[in-house]
């Protein structure tokens, strides 16, 4: 199935050039107040109450069906008073700060959607960046993905000018071979799991902290082990990839569907327990007509025999 050995060295990525990335598809939601540790702990997936000033963590808002209305990333940006900041598609900002708002009850917290001229600025390769108008934090869900930068635009600028200005391709790429997801970009969050997008293996899901929504799906998945669909790392063997949401087939069998591909590197999401049929049967795994190597996330502790 896969042209290297089923080992865990970090996936293959761009060649390291510090470079500044402005993600203008990402916005920022501030949540202060007195009970913000507590209210967000409440909602989310993650171990929010963990969280010190300048670390962050990736977490998710559930259905009560435990299906991702939104993943997230959710810094801890308290100073004098508590301050998260939550990073989020842009695509899901103003229903996730209206689901918050929802939920807000009696809480002494305050919920503000910032404005579209805060910038969100991913910095690959770089020395730590500093400043005293922005905030700075390293990406929690891998090093290799560097820090966030978030604030004005022109003091983000001056403070990364050394730096090459690249697109946002360039960070999707990287994220991409290290086989990271991003919902709304490979998988439909409506439809997905937190196991299905790997948001156990990169410690969004804390399964020893009270209740959160979704968490008796969650946890069921968790403890019986029957999550059966795994975000894995595809690499299509023509050096072109395919359109997202094309389904990845062996023989007459779909094993699931390709995210958002950057050059010849994908996502896909796939039934692990078809891909060790397709494995044993010595089947060729394709997609759009493609045939694709797969390889397990460097991060991911999941156990399956076929890749």
């Amino acid at each position: 199935m896969s042209e290297t050995s089923p080992g865990h060295s970090p996936a293959p990525h761009p060649a390291a050039t510090p470079t500044a990335i402005r993600l203008e598809e990402r916005a920022l939601i501030a949540v202060a107040g007195a009970d913000a540790n507590h209210f967000l702990g409440n909602l989310l997936t993650a171990d929010i109450a963990g969280l010190t000033p300048g670390s962050g963590r990736l977490a998710a808002l559930l259905t009560p069906q435990g299906k991702i209305i939104a993943d997230m990333l959710v810094f801890d940006a308290s100073d004098d008073e508590p301050l998260y900041l939550i990073d989020v598609a842009r695509a899901f900002a103003e229903e996730l700060a209206r689901k918050l708002t929802q939920y807000r009850l009696r809480a002494a917290v305050s919920i503000d959607l910032l404005p579209t001229e805060t910038a969100i600025v991913a910095c690959l390769d770089a020395p730590a960046i500093t400043g005293e108008d922005f905030y700075t934090f390293p990406d929690p869900r891998d090093s290799a993905l560097g820090q966030r930068l978030y604030g004005p635009a022109e003091a983000i600028r001056a403070a990364t000018a050394h730096l090459r200005q690249g697109e946002p391709a360039t960070y999707h790429a990287r994220r991409i071979a290290l086989g990271i997801p991003e919902g709304g970009r490979d998988y439909l969050t409506v439809d997905t799991f937190p196991h299905e997008a790997n948001l156990d293996q990169l410690g969004a899901v804390d399964f020893r902290k009270g209740c959160y929504i979704g968490q008796e799906i969650v946890s069921r998945m968790e403890h019986r082990g029957t999550a059966r669909t795994r975000a894995l790392c595809v690499r299509f063997l023509n050096g072109f990839g395919v359109l997202s949401g094309a389904e990845i087939i062996a023989g007459e069998k779909i094993l699931g569907k390709i995210g958002e591909c950057v050059g010849d590197r994908s996502i896909g999401f796939i039934r692990l327990d078809r891909l060790e049929e397709a494995a044993v049967a010595g089947e060729v795994v394709s997609s759009g007509g493609v045939p694709i190597a797969i390889e397990k996330p460097h991060y991911a502790r999941f156990v399956t025999r076929s890749v």
